[in-house]
């Protein structure tokens, strides 16, 4: 395996973070839709919560555990490689959430290291919302065998590739997008918002979120397929492939994958023409 050694530290692995308090209020809700170009009424008044705002009471919770295994000094070689969402509720203005997270595998890869974190995300009373996965990328560090578990699957099929897809829901990346995102989401990465730190780090520009980018995704799958109810969102991942920029043209692409036990299967990808951003969508959705 190519790639610098580096040793992980298995003993942070299965230690839950501190518990994570945060308030939902509708006019937080409304402008996470708005800053993800969202079309869908309920998200944009701030009613109930668009899936991957889902992202926002977990995120002082998600990384702490990644201090317990990964040396500091590699931080820098980091990138969000999959994001795995499993929904049990949606969340509504007036919830009362606690997030915790925890590492719960790691596992390096011909170019880098991988570190899965399981997220859960519940109301006060104990009630379980949602179960995230994240999945970081460490470029070109070796942390050597697989130790732990990794995320679910969520692969897509090639098969279906070549079929046309179902849908092609069209979405814009607008010039300001990650000015109005990172104060939206709490994130304040620097890559996202100032040009110099960007071309300093190897890019030609800002970059947008990569949530940002998932969440138009799954605004598009859910005007297609479920009647813009994120009610009938059971589950919604991707790996990110590739980055994108203020002022790109992308498209959502859907095929139906599977259908049984009351729920359908599908999977998707987004990409600036043929150049995939999204790869290996899968969002199940409630009949």
């Amino acid at each position: 395996m190519s790639g610098s050694a580096v040793e992980f530290n298995a003993s942070g692995l299965n230690v839950w973070s501190d518990e994570e308090p945060f308030e939902v209020t509708g006019e937080r809700i409304a402008e996470y839709a708005a800053a993800t170009n969202d079309p869908i009424e309920a998200h944009l008044k701030g009613a109930v919560a668009s899936p991957i705002f889902g992202i926002v009471p977990v995120f002082e919770a998600m990384m702490m555990p990644v201090l317990e295994v990964v040396p500091m000094d590699i931080f820098g070689r980091v990138v969000h490689g999959e994001q795995d969402f499993h929904f049990h509720r949606p969340i509504r203005p007036g919830d009362q959430l606690v997030s915790r997270a925890k590492a719960i595998g790691f596992e390096g890869k011909d170019n880098g290291s991988t570190i899965t974190i399981l997220i859960e995300c519940r109301a006060q009373d104990g009630e379980l919302v949602n179960e995230q996965y994240l999945t970081a990328f460490f470029r070109n560090v070796n942390a050597g065998p697989k130790v732990g578990d990794g995320a679910p699957s969520h692969r897509f099929d090639p098969e279906l590739a070549q079929q046309p897809p179902l849908f092609a829901v069209p979405a814009h990346v607008d010039l300001d997008q990650t000015y109005r995102y990172s104060p939206a989401s709490g994130d304040p990465v620097p890559l996202h918002l100032d040009e110099q730190v960007a071309k300093d780090a190897g890019l030609p520009g800002i970059i947008a979120h990569g949530l940002c980018t998932m969440a138009m995704s799954s605004w598009a799958v859910l005007t297609e397929t479920a009647g813009s109810d994120v009610g009938r969102l059971r589950r919604f991942a991707v790996r990110f492939s590739k980055m994108v920029f203020p002022g790109d043209d992308l498209e959502t692409r859907i095929w139906r994958k599977s259908a049984g036990n009351g729920e359908t299967t599908y999977a998707f990808e987004t990409g600036r023409g043929g150049d995939l951003v999204l790869t290996d969508g899968l969002a199940v959705i409630a009949d």
